[in-house]
């Protein structure tokens, strides 16, 4: 357990998933070790879905459209993508991949039509703690105590990644970033806090930080952004917890606090060790609605169709789940026509 930390050694249980009528529970891949060794493998359940090289898309409850993308990256977005008018970035934890919260991602957006949601994936780089193992790791990770959390050689290359997420869906959309949210598990987690908190500018402020069993890295270079104090935070963690412990997160909270952060919510679940369940994802659904509720105002600027080229319109096309109706068209004409009526709601 003591070189099993973030999501590299966590049962994922009890995420929901809104399909039809029934919820879905799908199980964390699990971390499998010899009694005798110091560090984990993971192993990975046939019921996941296998790896995606090229982009492909998937239409649920005709609310969103998942699209897998070669780079790891997985997004849920509105099936009218006009009709978006918030965005959510969760980030995995260690070890795991974007597929680790697709679940969760999709039931979500069932509940909140007007989100967008990005599930990048981290680099696979070597583990110190891990025995130099490469693995999807947001940073590197020396030990589990306070002083080797200190170091976290490239945590500021995936800031920045994060950064570019929400730069790019700002100066493509228009969407503020009043709008935005990143949340995350674990080392996942971390990396929102650490991110989210110290963006450039007060212009930055996001809606809102989940952190979901995770911690505040790198404390010691930590230095929040004049006017991102006003930023909500909530934290959720089992009290339970043997890889990030509970007391971790209070003194994750306490620091936080003491540079000046207004609102650090920290919500325990007895008995819950380094996971989620189904509470908390509704708690965090609660939050995420209160902190992004419907505005309509703030919808997404889009390319008109008019102006897009052919192979635009047919990336849009696909994008939207409208390959079915596209099939047969020929005149670039027809393709604008398709696109505008259903982000007019007429296809």
């Amino acid at each position: 357990q003591r070189c099993a930390l973030m999501g590299f050694s966590s049962t994922k249980t009890a995420f929901l998933r809104a399909r039809s009528a029934a919820v879905r529970i799908a199980c964390h891949r699990p971390a499998v070790a010899a009694a005798a060794t110091t560090f984990l493998f993971l192993s990975f359940p046939a019921v996941f879905p296998p790896p995606v090289y090229a982009a492909s898309f998937h239409t649920f409850g005709m609310t969103h459209v998942t699209n897998r993308s070669g780079d790891g990256t997985i997004t849920v977005s509105p099936q009218n993508e006009a009709a978006q008018s918030a965005l959510v970035v969760i980030c995995h934890g260690l070890g795991d991949t974007s597929e680790g919260f697709a679940d969760v991602a999709e039931h979500l957006a069932g509940q909140m039509p007007y989100v967008k949601f990005i599930l990048p994936t981290a680099p696979t780089q070597p583990v110190t703690m891990n025995m130099g193992m490469p693995m999807p790791s947001w940073y590197d990770i020396v030990g589990l105590d306070e002083r080797s959390n200190e170091k976290c050689k490239g945590i500021e290359q995936s800031r920045d990644t994060l950064r570019a997420i929400l730069k790019k869906e700002h100066e493509e959309t228009g969407l503020p970033y009043s709008r935005m949210l990143l949340a995350g598990f674990s080392q996942g987690g971390a990396l929102s806090l650490f991110t989210g908190l110290q963006l450039e500018s007060e212009e930055q402020k996001l809606a809102g930080i989940v952190v979901m069993s995770g911690y505040l890295a790198a404390a010691k270079s930590f230095k929040l952004t004049p006017g991102l104090e006003s930023t909500p935070v909530l934290h959720c963690h089992g009290s339970a917890d043997p890889m990030v412990i509970f007391d971790m997160a209070k003194k994750s909270q306490q620091h936080v606090l003491e540079f000046g952060v207004k609102e650090y919510e920290l919500k325990s679940y007895p008995g819950l060790v380094h996971s989620v369940n189904m509470e908390e994802i509704a708690d965090v659904l609660a939050f995420v609605q209160r902190v992004l509720p419907p505005d309509d105002s703030c919808k997404v600027k889009l390319k008109d169709p008019s102006e897009m080229s052919v192979k635009e319109l047919k990336a849009a096309i696909r994008k939207a789940g409208l390959g079915s109706k596209a099939v047969g068209l020929m005149e670039k004409g027809e393709f604008v026509k398709l696109l505008k009526d259903h982000r007019e709601g007429k296809a």
